[in-house]
């Protein structure tokens, strides 16, 4: 989609992004039809990204990352938007669940995982929602009780992206006895668990009718014995870090949807350019350039937020308020984008070969996860 031209990248950036696609191309779309259709990505997958540096960019070489800034982490969730790769799981690895390891974690903990998460060894995920407990985070009920120099996990999780090739989970717990069942962010913490734990089991990758390849499902734990040294940070102090970093996770959220909304509208203008209605194209028709038009002013207005969002990013200076805002904009007009695309599509937007309608469907969770767009407006309320 043409547009004014963007300044937050430099030179070395445009090449990275260059591969990302060239890589998106050969490894990705080839095989994303047949992902959908298995509910998860090919495992062996992980490991090719690994090994092209695709993961974990943004994380020090010391513990196997890139050492680069967060806009290469950026290219990485655009490119795979441009092409409605939302199987991949590789934002929700590499900047959600890599960053919670690097700022809270032990220096055990980082060597253990972070070099593995990078090479795509292991596959990460974290585990907040429960089925009484979503965007509401203050009505956690799995615990984590202290026993000697271990934890003891009992619970379940739904929705968990990356859950069913996870390895390792971040888990939201309870452990503070008195604080179970209670109101209140008070007592929670965040505790790394691994696949080599007895107890930690998973169900099968949920149904959805939208991100099809992305395996979702649900965790179980039952009596999961954690060694006390996978407390991330302070004991009952997690509350405080799933704040910390949702600032960053919202605006990925946001990130990915400017990205498949330009590619709406460049699929969009290529197809009425080729259907014909009554003699001719359909994009001469002025409802259809009117609508175009629309869209494009309101996309590119979008993307100046966006960028600038991630400029504040990059200074430290992002708040929760306007990442929030951010969060819920961006996948309003996501999903407006793409609604008014079908429409332009006519009949063939409602066919399932069609990049426009998996897109479709794919983008109408972006106003759920990570935070309804409801508690977005409450948030942001709470700044005014």
């Amino acid at each position: 989609m043409m547009s004014i031209p963007r300044t937050l990248f430099e030179e070395e950036h445009q090449q990275f992004r260059d591969s990302v696609r060239r890589f998106l191309e050969q490894e990705v779309a080839p095989h994303h039809a047949r992902w959908e259709e298995q509910a998860h990505v090919d495992r062996e997958f992980w490991t090719k990204a690994g090994a092209a540096g695709f993961l974990c960019a943004s994380m020090p070489e010391e513990y196997g990352g890139g050492g680069v800034d967060k806009r290469f982490s950026v290219i990485v969730m655009e490119e795979a938007a441009r092409i409605n790769a939302t199987g991949l799981g590789w934002g929700l690895h590499s900047e959600i669940v890599a960053p919670y390891l690097l700022h809270y974690g032990s220096e055990h903990v980082k060597q253990k995982y972070l070099p593995k998460m990078a090479s795509g060894e292991m596959v990460a995920a974290i585990a907040m929602t429960e089925p009484g407990a979503g965007s509401d985070l203050q009505g956690l009920r799995t615990t984590a009780i202290r026993q000697g120099d271990h934890y003891v996990l009992n619970g379940s999780k739904i929705f968990i992206t990356n859950g069913y090739l996870c390895d390792l989970v971040i888990v939201a717990a309870k452990t503070d006895p008195a604080a179970v069942g209670n109101r209140g962010a008070k007592g929670t913490s965040l505790l790394v668990v691994d696949t080599s734990m007895p107890g930690f089991t998973k169900g099968k990758p949920l149904s959805k009718p939208g991100m099809k390849a992305q395996d979702t499902c649900e965790l179980f734990f039952d009596n999961v014995k954690v060694p006390a040294e996978n407390l991330l940070g302070d004991e009952n102090s997690g509350f405080v870090y799933l704040m910390q970093e949702l600032p960053w996770e919202r605006l990925q959220i946001a990130v990915i949807a400017m990205a498949s909304a330009e590619a709406a509208i460049d699929w969009t203008v290529a197809y009425t350019r080729e259907r014909k209605a009554f003699g001719q194209e359909i994009i001469k028709f002025q409802n259809t350039r009117f609508k175009l038009a629309e869209l494009k002013t309101e996309v590119q207005i979008g993307r100046v937020f966006v960028d600038r969002c991630i400029e504040l990013l990059l200074e430290n200076k992002l708040d929760p308020a306007t990442a929030s805002m951010a969060k819920y904009w961006c996948t309003d007009l996501q999903f407006k984008v793409m609604d008014e695309c079908v429409q332009l599509h006519g009949g063939y937007g409602y066919m399932w070969e069609y990049p426009i309608t998996r897109a479709w469907a794919d983008s109408r969770v972006q106003r759920i996860y990570g935070g309804t767009n409801e508690i977005m407006k409450e948030l942001i309320s709470r700044s005014l």
